[in-house]
């Protein structure tokens, strides 16, 4: 069953809604991920970039770019099921989806005032160039300690191992 939600946009549509908010004088932040399995550190991590302005886009991967930048068993989550959660959040306005290697692309057609990346990625912010290059700034927000996809990854497939060696 599919279950549209105003907030999920085309490319073309998060743009139209910037030049919007350009023109209302607010502020746009944008960030993006493959936010594959919603946990507490994407939760406080988009509250922050949310705090950075007046409206948070996400762009999120699309499952073709999450497996090539993540392996063959990813993603989990199909990139309908990633984006209808994201834009079911509080803190997030819009969702777009993406299917380039890194964001510079998507970036430069949105043009936010704001970028926010998490502090793991300070050596490499992508399209922090196009962001300053029109005025805008980027801002590194902290990570929470020990929350990760890859960490609730492992530790059910530790459980449900040991679940299944315990039938065998």
């Amino acid at each position: 069953m599919q279950i549209a939600n105003p907030k999920i946009l085309t490319i073309a549509e998060m743009r139209a809604e910037r030049d919007r908010l350009v023109a209302a004088g607010k502020k746009l932040v944008f960030t993006n991920g493959c936010f594959d399995i919603l946990h507490r550190g994407h939760v406080t991590y988009l509250t922050f970039a949310r705090n950075q302005g007046d409206a948070l886009v996400v762009a999120v991967n699309t499952d073709a770019s999450v497996k090539a930048n993540k392996g063959d068993d990813r993603p989990i989550n199909s990139e309908e099921d990633r984006a209808f959660v994201l834009a079911s959040l509080r803190a997030v306005d819009y969702v777009v989806l993406f299917g380039d290697p890194e964001p510079k692309g998507i970036i430069a057609q949105i043009l936010p005032q704001v970028l926010v990346k998490g502090k793991d990625w300070a050596h490499y912010v992508s399209g922090r160039e196009v962001v300053e290059a029109n005025g805008g700034h980027v801002v590194l927000a902290d990570m929470v300690e020990g929350r990760s996809t890859t960490s609730v990854i492992e530790k059910i497939v530790k459980v449900y191992g040991k679940k299944e060696a315990q039938r065998g």
